[in-house]
């Protein structure tokens, strides 16, 4: 009995790691705005969610790994990071889930408002690629930095 326990806590371990280090190489990617190589962590088809604002015009429905680099192209042309940009706070990884958290910081272009909002960010991974992303973040937050004043 024992062997098998180690068989399989030697796979949990493993299972960790890899999502660890798509998660690690994820995020380097999205700082580095490596966006045709941030595509390749995500699967073909993504269970993807952010609450949706029609005021807000990169969070929308998506669902594939085109969509998963449209949402990250139309972010960065739709936000300046700030000089402290986004920072993680942490990184907390079991089995295939993996959730971050962190700030997200910056100015939108078209009004110039600038928001920091908290986030958390859970995401799943299967064979080395994201095929789960949500994201919680102050959507209202953002909405309100994305509609021009009167």
């Amino acid at each position: 009995m024992a062997a098998t326990t180690d068989t399989t806590d030697t796979t949990d371990a493993m299972t960790t790691e890899r999502t660890r280090a798509t998660v690690q190489e994820f995020l380097a990617r999205v700082a580095a705005g490596d966006l045709e190589r941030l595509g390749a962590l995500f699967a073909e088809r993504v269970d993807w969610l952010i609450a949706e604002n029609p005021d807000v015009p990169w969070i929308r429905p998506r669902s594939t790994r085109a969509d998963a680099v449209a949402h990250f192209r139309e972010l960065a042309e739709g936000v300046a990071p700030a000089l402290d940009g986004n920072t993680v706070d942490a990184v907390v990884v079991e089995g295939t889930e993996a959730m971050v958290t962190g700030v997200l910081a910056g100015t939108v272009r078209a009004t110039g408002k600038r928001y920091r909002s908290p986030f958390a960010m859970r995401v799943t991974v299967e064979d080395g690629l994201i095929t789960r992303y949500r994201v919680y973040e102050d959507s209202l937050m953002f909405a309100a930095a994305c509609t021009p004043d009167a």
